[in-house]
């Protein structure tokens, strides 16, 4: 079972977003705060970047193992639904359990985004999305309801397959800094426009938090034989990199009229007292 959605986080919001309804789209554009220091950073005007992600839970039923209050093992996750590394975009991510859990909130510094625990109920977790300082300074936060039992409850449980929930989501940074765009611009769990030939971008420069971090490799996780393969995925990024193009030939048009309409403004000869 999954879902899909996209997901623009934008300038005019508080800094903690909450979950958005189907197909509503909110901007992550840069703040007006810290004037001064956010105008040395040089932005691409009308450039959308997005950022594919899927979140979810994994649960397996423990069988004979299974005690009245331990019945599942399950994991809850944030990943790349082409299974890319997400730490390029992604500092941190903050998972928030059910308080009867030790310590309810985790907070994983590094990919995999994903943690495991076990237990007997569902429950909603939230979790919050942090972003690297070149990529984008408020917070994404996520909703997922954990699903331990199939949905045809009255069918037998097997040890063998488990339960698998997910939801596909985009999130889209609008007016990303040139070092961001640089940075991204060839990861496959990032989509990037095409900028105007013969624009030029400085050299990317790495992070120092992800350059100390262990290189994590996505084909290392046991649970990638039970991810779910959107099918939808392909046509959905292919869809959202044709509407960036267009929309940043729209505000190029738009910029031309205005100019031309300036321009006959001031050579409209004054009439005659």
């Amino acid at each position: 079972m999954h879902s899909s959605s996209t997901k623009k986080l934008g300038s005019e919001q508080t800094d903690i977003v909450g979950p958005t309804p189907k197909s509503q789209r909110s901007k992550m554009v840069k703040s007006t705060e810290d004037g001064e220091k956010k105008n040395l950073i040089k932005r691409l005007k009308d450039v959308e970047i997005s950022v594919p992600i899927a979140y979810g839970n994994i649960a397996f039923w423990l069988g004979k193992k299974a005690s009245e209050y331990q019945s599942h093992k399950w994991t809850v996750y944030v990943r790349s639904p082409t299974n890319d590394d997400l730490g390029v975009v992604i500092k941190r991510a903050v998972f928030q359990l059910h308080s009867s859990f030790n310590n309810p909130t985790r907070v994983l510094e590094s990919p995999p985004f994903e943690l495991s625990e076990s237990g007997w109920g569902e429950f909603e977790i939230a979790i919050t999305i942090y972003f690297h300082s070149d990529v984008c300074d408020k917070l994404l936060n996520l909703y997922h309801h954990l699903k331990l039992y199939p949905e045809d409850e009255s069918g037998p449980m097997s040890i063998k397959k488990p339960v698998v929930v997910e939801s596909y989501d985009e999130i889209v940074f609008s007016e990303p800094s040139e070092g961001f765009f640089a940075r991204v611009q060839n990861h496959p769990a990032v989509i990037v426009p095409r900028l105007p030939a013969g624009f030029s971008l400085p050299p990317p420069v790495p992070l120092e938090d992800v350059n100390e971090k262990k290189r994590y490799d996505t084909k290392d996780n046991p649970l990638n034989q039970w991810f779910k393969s959107f099918s939808e995925a392909d046509e959905l990024l292919q869809l959202a990199a044709a509407r960036q193009q267009v929309q940043a030939h729209i505000a190029k048009l738009r910029r031309q009229i205005s100019m031309i309409d300036g321009q006959h403004q001031q050579l409209k000869p004054t009439s005659d007292q």
